[in-house]
């Protein structure tokens, strides 16, 4: 029985093969790439870093500063006043069975002659659900999230234009009906745009785009997620930082600078510029206002420096 196991262990069975990988290991692998080419190599990397220098942020990338967020417009009058004022819209809501009054009726005209608004009807309970319960009278407009424009990219167009950058920076402004007076006052007197900050501030709602009177079209909004860094930024791109204030040292009419590159910073009409801000900013302006007025708001305010901007640029 010995005998057989010494037999039957000494016989030879399958064998594990090397499934061709000697063989592959043998053939050639082309030339030698060069060092620059080579992971890891020091040439390598120093190609890599050298690379990532030159790329640059595109100039005017659509919605860099990032979107807000789509609101509706309720209630025949409010609907019919943002159709009215061009106000952007994806798609009026009306209400199965509704009333047909003028205001309806002027509705409906101005979505078919502005064109690329969807027209739906929706029950009640529906429009009851979109709108919280608010009282929309049978009307709901949807306004599509804005697309904010990036800070950097304001100074970047005008001087694309040949043209010295004229900026507005608001600090703590939450209404958003100011927000749409400074940027008809920056349209009105050749501003390349308004930057808001993106928290505690107002954004580009639908009634900042009636405000604006259509300005808004015309005139890019940016949306800073740090307002100080933005206008160190600005300063660094030789940008002059210029902040209203009722104790400001110059007097506005005063400020040759304003002829030149320069950010105009409106603070809240309640506390002024925030400490960092105003710490930021080159030149304090004050407006001198011989009827006594304690303090003006932020878009009368901006519309005159703005004005005083446009009269040394003539």
């Amino acid at each position: 029985m010995a005998a057989n196991n010494r037999r039957m262990s000494g016989k030879k069975g399958a064998q594990v093969g090397s499934g061709g990988q000697r063989r592959r290991g043998l053939e050639g692998k082309g030339p030698t790439p060069p060092a620059e080419a080579r992971k890891g190599h020091k040439k390598n990397r120093v190609a890599n870093a050298k690379a990532k220098q030159i790329v640059r942020r595109p100039a005017h990338p659509k919605g860099r500063g990032g979107k807000g967020t789509s609101e509706m417009v309720v209630g025949r009058n409010s609907v019919v006043e943002a159709l009215r004022e061009g106000v952007p819209a994806m798609t009026l809501y009306v209400q199965q069975f509704i009333d047909n009054d003028e205001r309806v009726r002027e509705a409906l005209q101005l979505v078919a002659e502005r064109g690329g608004i969807h027209l739906m009807e929706a029950p009640r309970p529906e429009l009851d659900r979109m709108t919280n319960g608010l009282n929309h009278q049978g009307l709901v407009l949807q306004v599509p999230p804005y697309e904010y424009a990036h800070p950097e990219d304001l100074a970047a167009a005008a001087y694309d234009q040949g043209q010295d950058p004229l900026i507005v920076a608001l600090d703590g402004v939450t209404d958003p009906r100011n927000l749409g007076a400074v940027v008809r006052s920056a349209s009105a007197f050749g501003g390349h745009g308004v930057v808001v900050p993106e928290r505690r501030a107002a954004g580009m709602t639908a009634g900042a785009w009636k405000t604006s009177a259509g300005a808004a079209a015309r005139t890019p909004v940016a949306r800073a997620a740090n307002l100080t860094r933005a206008l160190e930024s600005y300063k660094k791109a030789g940008l002059v930082v210029v902040g209203l204030a009722a104790d400001g040292e110059v007097e506005v009419g005063e400020l040759e600078a304003l002829g030149g590159p320069v950010v105009i910073v409106v603070g809240s009409e309640g506390k002024g510029l925030s400490r960092l801000v105003g710490e930021t900013c080159d030149f304090r302006v004050r407006i001198p206002m011989p009827g006594g007025g304690e303090s003006l708001n932020a878009g009368v305010a901006a519309g005159v420096v703005l004005y005083e901007a446009a009269r040394r640029r003539a």
